[in-house]
């Protein structure tokens, strides 16, 4: 066996990364233990500390209704950036689904109001059920196109979500002649700002999708196969990995689930409103860097998307309590993300 130090073959592979030295040099203790859980744990540490200093600040930001509303205000974003992570550890991106939140929304509301009507006359409920189900349908469908033309056509997810983008919110207006379309039934509201023993739906259904993301990227081999594509595709490919087929499924996936938020963000304003959720793929693509995904992929966590997204809540949140100006609530969130992106990147790039 070569011994050479300088071979870096010879050195096992815990011990090449600078996030685990505390294992390599017993000299390092308790103390190196501690240091790297510090870096592991760096943003919920942030996230901790903004929450401490909120409490003392703001009065009515430790109460039960307040935490629960912070999480019911990032659910529907959050459901979308538990799929972008999915993207982007795979090495793509979605720029679109912020205009699919609007377009899904219009979408429902046409397909409810067509299915009503002449001549088909259809009960409330089995016409509201079948647009709910066509939207994520064509939402799903869409975001498996985009990931066919990635592998197929080598046209960057980049570029063919940004068309999307475009798209989707002309597609939203032409449904609805550029207003809000209500054909909604007042039961749908349920869906978006109703209440479970006292827990807003929205944020029940955030966690279970964050619960059923996570055990499918943490404990299945389809989770390792989307580290892999987005780490190295040659050798993800030669390991017998059907890369095209992981990129069509996580491209499919977020797209589902952004008609999903967009079937509730409609259920919330009773409505298909082409106008909503301009921007929502900026505060999507915040979150999941926050939360220590690379946009280089093959790296990242759905744990640490959770974060990110509930620490951009709690920042908007805490503002809104403090009554600091929207103007001045928009330079201070973006200064704290982009200082949480860097503390979060220095570690992981570190040598």
């Amino acid at each position: 066996m070569n011994t050479d130090p300088a071979d870096k073959s010879a050195v096992p592979p815990a011990t090449r990364s600078s996030d685990t030295v505390a294992y390599a040099s017993p000299r390092l203790g308790i103390s190196g233990h501690a240091g790297r859980l510090a870096r592991q744990l760096v943003m919920e540490l942030i996230l901790l500390a903004l929450c401490v200093y909120l409490s003392f600040r703001a009065e009515n930001f430790r109460t039960v209704h307040n935490l629960l509303e912070i999480l019911n205000d990032v659910s529907i974003e959050g459901l979308i950036a538990f799929g972008m992570t999915m993207v982007i550890i795979a090495g793509e991106i979605d720029l679109s689904v912020g205009s699919a939140v609007a377009f899904s929304g219009c979408l429902t509301a046409w397909l409810t109001a067509w299915l009503i009507g002449k001549p088909l006359h259809l009960s409330m409920g089995v016409a509201l059920a079948l647009a709910i189900a066509g939207s994520m349908t064509v939402g799903f469908a869409i975001g498996c196109i985009n990931g066919f033309l990635r592998v197929h056509f080598r046209v960057p997810t980049f570029i063919s979500t940004l068309a999307w983008l475009t798209i989707f919110r002309g597609a939203a207006g032409e449904a609805t002649h550029g207003f809000p379309l209500t054909p909604f039934p007042d039961w749908y509201n349920f869906l978006g700002g109703g209440y479970v023993l006292g827990i807003p739906f929205p944020a029940i259904v955030f966690v279970v999708a964050f619960a059923a993301i996570q055990l499918l990227m943490s404990f299945t081999s389809f989770g390792r196969s989307v580290y892999a594509v987005g780490g190295n595709p040659e050798a993800a490919r030669l390991s017998g990995i059907n890369v095209s087929m992981v990129k069509i499924m996580v491209m499919g996936l977020v797209g589902f689930l952004a008609a999903t938020s967009g079937v509730m963000r409609a259920s919330q304003i009773m409505s298909g409103s082409p106008t909503t959720s301009v921007g929502l793929e900026l505060n999507v693509i915040s979150a999941v860097i926050i939360g220590g995904t690379s946009l280089l992929g093959g790296a990242g966590t759905v744990w640490g998307t959770l974060i990110g997204m509930i620490f951009l809540g709690v920042i908007v949140n805490g503002m809104t309590l403090l009554d600091i100006s929207e103007y001045r609530q928009e330079m201070v969130r973006g200064g704290l993300i982009l200082a949480a992106a860097i503390i979060n990147a220095v570690p992981k790039e570190k040598k």
